[in-house]
């Protein structure tokens, strides 16, 4: 595609400006947390709707996912977006602008799908902020087959490269006996003094474990009174590395902590997956390089080497996407620094001015990405 397409794109998503900003403050301003999108999911629905594609609710079974499709050429483009919120932080870490973005390449790309040779699969995708919504599509067919899967994540600074850490996500229970703590105290089972067994255990490990691990976790139930021995306490812990080999290395070292609590208390212990664990990113380069040359053009500029740049390091379900079909998933930076990602101030960032050029820029870049990958594909 020539540069008559790249004008139709960039005409395209200037003139759904008010349309695409409406979305991402209509999200910013009622989040909604994994698994309970209801709204959010619809709204994004709905403004692929518009323009003509044909739209799949509770796809494959999933209440809060959707399948919005456009176009029946040969090239399949998936575009992810993603619309929950972070638990007490709202939207935090900008999935509203990752929908409004995803919307907006979309809808440019959807005149020109016949003569680009594509077919736009959108792909609503719950739960990333932990849940593995992905991979639960992935688990049940989704993104099979695909050319391409793209999305743009909003951070302090533009980084193009992905490079997150391996995660798992699990739920801590040490279940003990309660009993009055000044009567009868030997008589309980402490399960709090479990949890810090475990939690002292895994800050001495820290020394050992490499610079690419991550433990990290809170307390969600540390009891229920002072004066009754804690019969029960729960955490929710994450472990990353680079790899999901060097993960499952981590974790087992990482759980003879928590049973170093239960052996020292006389507790149970139970630690169940919230979900499967997320991937390390595998890079598509050539769509990459396409994404760099066209957000550059659009006067982005990629940080080279400072501390903002990390967020590309955080976790992400779209990492188990790149490991069975290219993908990408460049950062689009919003100018909220000092504020960083999974911070209220971030939050506060991702709507306004930096935050409507930075969608409106991604939406323009991933859609002039799209037509150059089909259109090397097809030669």
């Amino acid at each position: 595609m020539g540069a008559s397409s790249r004008d139709s794109v960039a005409r395209t998503v200037a003139a759904d400006a008010e349309r695409l900003i409406r979305l991402s403050e209509q999200l910013h301003a009622h989040p909604e947390t994994g698994w309970e999108e209801h709204n959010s999911s619809r709204w994004v629905a709905e403004a692929l709707a518009e323009t003509g594609f044909d739209v799949t609710q509770a796809y494959l079974g999933l209440e809060t996912a959707f399948l919005a499709t456009y176009g029946s050429g040969p090239f399949r483009l998936g575009l992810c977006a993603e619309y929950d919120a972070l638990p007490g932080l709202g939207h935090a870490c900008g999935h509203n602008l990752i929908s409004a973005i995803t919307v907006g390449a979309a809808r440019a790309l959807a005149p020109l799908a016949d003569a680009a040779g594509l077919i736009i699969e959108v792909y609503g995708t719950p739960a990333e902020e932990g849940g593995g919504g992905k991979i639960e599509l992935l688990e049940r067919g989704a993104f099979a087959g695909l050319d391409l899967a793209m999305m743009a994540h909003p951070a302090p600074v533009d980084v193009a490269e992905a490079e997150p850490f391996a995660v798992s996500h699990s739920h801590v229970e040490f279940q003990g006996k309660a009993a009055h703590a000044a009567a009868y105290p030997e008589q309980g089972v402490n399960a709090a003094d479990a949890f810090t067994v475990a939690q002292v255990a895994i800050g001495l490990l820290r020394q050992q474990l490499p610079p690419t691990v991550r433990v990290h976790g809170v307390m969600t139930n540390a009891g229920e009174a002072p004066n009754a021995i804690p019969a029960r306490t729960e955490g929710r812990w994450y472990v990353r590395a680079e790899s999901l080999a060097q993960l499952t290395e981590t974790e087992d070292r990482v759980w003879k902590c928590f049973q170093a609590g239960a052996v020292a208390t006389g507790c149970e212990l139970e630690i169940t997956p919230e979900s499967k664990p997320y991937a390390e990113f595998r890079i598509f380069q050539p769509a990459l390089d396409a994404y760099v040359r066209n957000a550059t053009e659009l006067g982005r500029v990629f940080d080279q080497g400072t501390p903002a740049r990390q967020m590309n390091r955080a976790s992400t379900d779209m990492g188990n996407v790149s490991q069975v079909v290219p993908a990408i998933h460049p950062y689009v930076g919003i100018g909220s620094l000092p504020a960083l990602n999974h911070q209220p101030e971030f939050a506060a960032h991702c709507v306004g001015g930096d935050a409507e050029k930075a969608l409106l820029d991604a939406a323009t870049a991933l859609a002039w990405t799209a037509l150059d990958v089909a259109r090397s594909a097809s030669r």
